[in-house]
């Protein structure tokens, strides 16, 4: 019998014990750096898949005051941060969903979708399925932005990112179900995605871009 994944963001705990630590995480800010850079110069609608306490869909509201966007947690602790940062911004809704789950189908037409270290918590066949949604939930030129957790190449290059995080590896997150940035691109590319690419990368921390493609002037 093959038991469930792992996923501990359910609890309370786990998502505090995160929030203590995020910020003291080596090059997380480079990261956010890029993703800020590789913003579209226009985004009316914004997507933010495991959004968390709001950071990242805050940075985007904040740079691009003009968008309107959605956040989707799981985890009760991040959903009443998220909302409490978006008390006062009639621009943002906090949904509850999991992504182990399909988008909800009234969720369409997005100039840009967002993610920061949350696919990594679904498996891989799901990560799969998630991209192939997010390639379709996209309106034509439309960018998603994935500053993710991925793999390291070899058990000791994961050695050595635990060792530089400051984590000992009996306290890796046995939430984390880690992929390749190359198999992701792979994906993102049969999904229809252009201008794929690893934008930035340090160890185990990357941003993964990719477009829709416009449509073809008539």
């Amino acid at each position: 019998m093959t038991s469930a994944p792992v996923n501990l963001w359910t609890e309370p705990e786990w998502a505090q014990r995160y929030l203590g630590i995020r910020d003291a995480l080596p090059h997380r800010m480079e990261g956010f750096a890029v993703l800020v850079e590789l913003l579209p110069e226009r985004v009316d609608r914004v997507l933010d898949l495991g959004t968390g306490d709001g950071f990242t869909l805050g940075l985007v509201r904040e740079l691009r005051p003009e968008s309107r966007g959605v956040g989707l947690d799981f985890s009760e602790e991040m959903l009443g941060r998220a909302r409490e940062r978006f008390s006062d911004d009639d621009h943002v809704e906090i949904r509850r969903h999991d992504l182990d789950e399909p988008l909800p189908a009234d969720l369409d037409g997005f100039d840009l979708i967002t993610s920061s270290f949350a696919i990594h918590h679904v498996v891989d066949a799901r990560k799969r399925a998630l991209y192939a949604e997010v390639a379709g939930r996209l309106r034509p030129g439309g960018r998603f932005l994935n500053l993710e957790h991925v793999a390291s190449p070899t058990p000791e290059l994961h050695r050595v990112f635990l060792e530089a995080i400051g984590v000992r590896p009996e306290e890796d997150d046995p939430s984390n179900k880690l992929t390749p940035v190359e198999s992701q691109l792979a994906w993102l590319r049969e999904l229809g995605l252009v201008d794929v690419d690893c934008v930035w990368k340090w160890r185990e921390l990357a941003l993964l871009a990719g477009d829709r493609p416009n449509l073809p002037d008539s």
